[in-house]
């Protein structure tokens, strides 16, 4: 069963859509008035920050439903129940055709205040080509390697999908000291 830890247990079950779920409850506010709150709830989502030696794997990116390509990193959403670090493992083997035996969370983020989500971001060290991609009808992905350079430098692209990450990545690219934590977090050197 999936939790529903931020919405009150009277919250009135009023919309299932195919990703998207919305709660509404009554709510007392401070001054003694009533007002109806809404919190909407999706499934969680994994990031990959996958490495083969010294580099990263990056994925550039189109989607039927957008209109320009964009830079991303691997991850989806789980199929039925499966927990992050398998729904991790599926994503980047399926992607990218890598995978690892070196895996780290690195955060659990939940990027939306009204929006019951978690984004699980896992470190992949060590990745191995296994197979081709096995991309879904909807996914045209390129995969590349780049440098922890490179990677900084995606703090400043605006095509770069994951928002939440481009302050890790920027205080990276300012301050030595977090960039050496980023390296040694990534490539355990």
């Amino acid at each position: 069963m999936i939790s529903h830890n931020e919405i009150p247990p009277h919250a009135k079950y009023v919309f299932k859509g195919k990703l998207f779920d919305v709660w509404q409850w009554e709510q007392k506010l401070y001054d003694g008035s009533i007002k109806t709150f809404e919190r909407v709830w999706r499934p969680n989502t994994v990031l990959i920050i996958g490495t083969v030696g010294d580099k990263i794997l990056i994925q550039t990116e189109e989607q039927p439903d957008r209109e320009e390509p964009f830079e991303s990193l691997p991850g989806g959403r789980p199929d039925g129940e499966e927990e992050p670090l398998v729904t991790a493992k599926r994503e980047l083997l399926e992607e990218t055709g890598y995978s690892s035996d070196d895996w780290e969370l690195w955060n659990a983020r939940r990027p939306v205040g009204k929006m019951e989500w978690t984004v699980y971001t896992y470190i992949a060290r060590g990745c191995m080509k296994k197979q081709e991609p096995t991309l879904d009808a909807g996914e045209k992905i390129k995969s590349r390697l780049i440098s922890l350079e490179e990677f900084l430098e995606l703090a400043d692209d605006p095509t770069f999908q994951e928002r939440d990450m481009k302050l890790d990545l920027l205080r990276a690219k300012l301050d030595p000291q977090a960039k050496e934590s980023l390296r040694k977090l990534f490539f355990k050197s």
